[in-house]
């Protein structure tokens, strides 16, 4: 049989067409199925591109410590003990745990009236080490970050968010060198953050003014008490796996009984990336089956159409037969017939599924409402197995057509 011949085509066009309401019904299976696949993958990559976003520039790789109050008594402190994390903390945790590539402290004040001439808002105060940047990236507009000669000369500078920054700088200029006030004391703006994330540390980095660790410290008479210890993890090494050590080691410095499981509040961000990724891997492998659910009951019904079809056409595949068509060219007629019926309905529905994941893209930032190019060639290669899947059976039922018995049968 020749595939290309154009007879052929026409052949299978003339068939197809035959019974259009028929054909049509058939068609839509398939067209819905792929249609279904398409916008389940795509809502699924787009979905997750939203979520990401809240994540943005923070540190997957990344634990938090912080105290509570204790649960156990030990050598001779009562149970419900309060205590702080200190400064010689973050040494000691550097020293003993060399799975461990960043320690960095921090201390947040909350509420703060913040103004500039007549514009004001209340905000977090944070008091940072220039090495948090590894812990939430900053996206800078203006100026400069924190850097150590900030926090070695404690120097009265801040790093504003991005929503301060439009609250007390409404026409948008440059606020680097300007002075604000933060509960009473004036500090010189050197920079403007504008990242947007929703996961922040001691409060939404939208609504913070950051300044050197050290500064914080003595302006606000915190000593050397910390509240959140935030750290990562070395290349190749898991946060989980150190947290166990990391406890103990805090512990044993504040004499805190080894099994209080209350005294110490530890934030495993890489746990829930993890969980996160586990979850739309879940809501991917659900879109899969859904689609690939709908796209089978489309094929069930092209290989009911086509039986109905041979069927029909039994006296005309006898003749042919009769005249000299060999068994596979009755398999090729068939399975061309259901191949370009699957194809034709299935681009289709690739086509209106990409559509309208683009549409919504248009409407939604930050996200991308598409499926890749694998996931496209992936389903083409879909569209042709259950073509070819959808046709077997009705093929080898035609091939088994015998002259004779078409002829009794007319």
């Amino acid at each position: 049989m020749k595939y290309f011949d154009i007879d052929t085509w026409e052949e299978i066009l003339v068939t197809i067409t035959r019974n259009r309401t028929r054909s049509l019904l058939t068609a839509f299976g398939i067209f819905w199925g792929i249609f279904m696949l398409i916008a389940l993958m795509g809502s699924a990559q787009g979905v997750q591109d939203l979520m990401s976003a809240n994540f943005k520039g923070f540190a997957s790789n990344s634990g938090f410590l912080g105290a509570n109050t204790t649960s156990k008594a030990y050598k001779g402190f009562q149970q419900g003990r309060y205590w702080d994390l200190e400064n010689s903390d973050v040494i000691r945790l550097q020293k003993a745990i060399p799975g461990l590539e960043l320690v960095t402290p921090t201390l947040a004040r909350w509420g703060n009236s913040i103004v500039y001439q007549e514009n004001s808002i209340n905000g977090t105060l944070k008091g940072l080490y220039p090495d948090y940047t590894a812990i939430e990236e900053p996206n800078l507009i203006f100026g400069r970050y924190i850097n150590s000669i900030d926090v070695r000369d404690q120097r009265k500078v801040c790093v504003i968010g991005k929503q301060i920054f439009e609250t007390l700088f409404p026409d948008k200029e440059n606020p680097c060198g300007k002075f604000i006030k933060v509960g009473g004391i004036y500090y010189q703006v050197i920079g403007v953050n504008v990242a947007t994330g929703n996961i922040s540390i001691n409060g939404d980095s939208e609504t913070s003014v950051i300044i050197p660790f050290s500064t914080m410290q003595h302006n606000y008479n915190f000593g050397n008490k910390v509240q959140v210890i935030c750290y990562t993890a070395r290349q190749g090494v898991s946060i989980s796996s150190l947290e166990k050590r990391i406890a103990e080691v805090v512990k044993q410095a504040h004499l805190i009984h080894p099994d209080d499981q209350q005294a110490l509040i530890q934030l495993n961000a890489e746990a829930m990336f993890s969980m996160m990724d586990d979850l739309f891997a879940g809501i991917r492998l659900l879109g899969w089956m859904v689609g690939l659910g709908t796209l089978l009951a489309g094929a069930i019904g092209v290989s009911n159409i086509m039986m109905v079809t041979v069927k029909e056409r039994t006296t005309e595949i006898g003749i042919r037969r009769a005249i000299g068509a060999k068994p596979k060219d009755i398999l090729g007629q068939i399975l061309s017939e259901s191949i370009v019926l699957t194809i034709v309905a299935g681009m289709g529905g690739i086509c209106f599924g990409v559509f309208l994941l683009n549409i919504v893209e248009q409407t939604v930032s930050d996200a991308h409402f598409q499926i890749g190019f694998w996931g496209a060639i992936g389903s083409c290669v879909i569209l042709i197995l259950l073509g070819l899947l959808a046709g077997l059976a009705p093929a080898f039922r035609a091939m088994a057509v015998k002259p004779i018995d078409a002829m009794r049968d007319e």
